[in-house]
């Protein structure tokens, strides 16, 4: 699998994960050992909603940037961004 973002230099990672939380591709800053993570936040956040159809984004902050991860038909894709 080939992963390929836009060439904007604040986003520096990128993650994708199964429901089962196998890393099934990354680049830059996230990687392998950031897969069970990214997928168990995902799954979490899914259940502090009643409604099916509400997809929750997870959005980790800090000085330096953001992580936001999102779950959708059984991928999770998470995207490390660097503060402007």
């Amino acid at each position: 699998m080939t992963i390929s973002f836009d060439p904007n230099p604040s986003i520096v990672g990128v993650l994708c994960t199964d429901s089962q939380g196998l890393n099934l591709g990354c680049r830059g800053t996230l990687s392998d050992e950031h897969a069970g993570v990214v997928s168990v936040l995902a799954q979490q956040a899914a259940k502090l909603t009643s409604d099916p159809t509400d997809i929750p984004v997870v959005c980790l902050e800090s000085d330096n940037g953001n992580i936001m991860i999102q779950k959708h038909d059984g991928i999770t894709v998470a995207v490390h961004k660097m503060a402007s």
